[in-house]
């Protein structure tokens, strides 16, 4: 950081890079302060080298100071502030140590992943407490006194005020990790009332890609003093990402779909979309033609929700369909294409979605749907970004000859669909619609087979 202030002339400048650049190389966790033990977790970790945000704000973190770290998705954040807590609960053991707040459940699972695999050596208790999960199993995870604690911000609230003998009165870090997020999703109310029960007298640290006017807010409220690292300034996507754009019908965004799926075969994909439903019915729709697709949507029971993830991770599916709850932090190590299948209505959530590829110094593909309603969201997303994305070249002629078989496809979705919703309705009729099991577990051949033979049925 000390090298940007010294920059005054152009020739000046240049040499500071250079030699910005010869340190980036040569840092070590050792150099930032780590201590050895977590020196050696992050070589198990293969973590060779700090990141740009971690060689920002770790040494800020380890002398004591508040921090507001923004940085791109995909940027190493969670090792800048698990690191310097693991650090300070070596020196300072205790019960409830930290709290990291974060917005989606897959993202408390996956943070809580690491800090576990960083402090295994010393023994360090997490507890992930979310919605989606039993408040007992919890209730008695907490009796435990975990040392961290990594939670939504509404089921920890309920916690707060409904589990007997659990307090954070004594809590020495706490952590906003995506806290544009937590506050874009309206957990306000709950961050306030988490705010007014743990002691002023502690560190805090607010991670954020964006840096929005409700998380400037939340820093006035919460930070003493705190040092601001920014690693990105401007809204910016990987350089090895190559992004394009297809205009397309709306009536034949699934044929378009399933051609590029066709043409990229052999790559894993995460498609987005905008509601619940949509997520599962274009999974059914390319289970049919015998793809390996998963759903992943808010509706889904947490269980499921970790099952399809760790299948698509563990490489057992290849297309992952999800709604923006996995846009953002999830590391999947292996996205190769990222398809906006609905354009997302918020344009910072492009950057985020595409973030799942190209990750770690790989490269990716981001291939964005416009149908004739999207042009203006579209166009507020290369504003955005700074830049107008090429167009994806398909040959039109071979994408129409799919039709018919995209079209019995999506009769076939359909009719599982509505078999879905019976078969949830009939079970639970508080959970309306409530696309919550689509049984993923199956393979896509078996529900292709039990398709046919329904179809046969119908024609007889």
């Amino acid at each position: 950081m000390a090298s940007d202030n010294n920059m005054e002339s152009g020739s000046e400048e240049n040499v500071d890079d250079v030699v910005e650049e010869d340190n980036e190389k040569e840092v070590t966790f050792k150099d930032l302060g780590v201590v050895d033990v977590l020196c050696e977790a992050c070589e198990q970790l293969k973590w060779k080298a700090p990141t740009k945000i971690q060689r920002e704000a770790i040494p800020l973190a380890l002398q004591g100071k508040d921090v507001i770290g923004l940085a791109e998705t995909g940027s190493g954040k969670t090792g800048a502030f698990a690191l310097p807590i693991l650090q300070a609960l070596l020196q300072n053991p205790q019960r409830y140590f930290a709290l990291i707040l974060t917005p989606t459940r897959e993202l408390a699972f996956q943070i809580s992943e690491q800090f576990e695999a960083l402090g295994s050596s010393i023994g360090v208790k997490c507890a992930v407490i979310v919605g989606g999960m039993d408040m007992m199993a919890q209730a008695l995870m907490l009796a435990k006194k975990p040392h961290i604690l990594i939670a939504t911000p509404g089921r920890l609230v309920d916690h707060l005020e409904n589990t007997k003998g659990f307090s954070l009165r004594a809590l020495k870090y706490l952590v906003m990790d995506e806290a544009d997020r937590i506050l874009n999703m309206d957990f306000e109310v709950e961050v306030d009332k988490i705010l007014k029960v743990i002691p002023r007298e502690r560190r805090t640290f607010l991670f954020s890609a964006t840096m929005t006017k409700k998380v400037q807010k939340l820093q006035r409220a919460s930070l003493q003093d705190p040092v601001k690292v920014e690693v990105s300034t401007k809204y910016q996507t990987v350089e090895k990402l190559q992004q394009y754009y297809i205009f397309i019908p709306v009536k034949f965004k699934d044929v378009y779909l399933v051609h590029i799926l066709n043409e990229l075969a052999g790559n894993s994909f995460m498609i987005f979309c905008s509601t619940c439903n949509n997520t599962v019915r274009t999974a059914l729709m390319l289970r049919s033609l015998g793809f390996t697709a998963v759903p992943l949507h808010g509706q889904m029971s947490q269980n499921k929700r970790l099952g399809a993830l760790n299948k698509f991770k563990a490489k057992n599916r290849s297309i992952l369909i999800s709604t923006d709850v996995a846009s953002r932090g999830l590391d999947i190590p292996h996205v190769d294409v990222v398809v906006n299948f609905d354009i997302p209505t918020h344009s910072k959530d492009y950057i985020h979605r595409v973030g799942r590829t190209a990750r770690a110094g790989r490269a990716g593909k981001a291939i964005t749907f416009v149908t004739q309603y999207d042009v203006e969201l579209y166009q507020r997303i290369e504003h955005l970004i700074g830049k107008q994305l090429p167009l994806f070249k398909l040959q039109e002629d071979e994408v129409m000859m799919l039709q018919e078989r995209v079209a019995e496809a999506q009769r076939m979705a359909k009719m599982q669909l509505k078999d879905l919703e019976d078969k949830k309705g009939g079970k639970n009729k508080k959970r309306k619609g409530a696309m919550d099991d689509d049984d993923d577990t199956e393979e896509a051949q078996g529900v292709r087979k039990r398709l046919k033979g329904k179809k046969m049925k119908k024609h007889r």
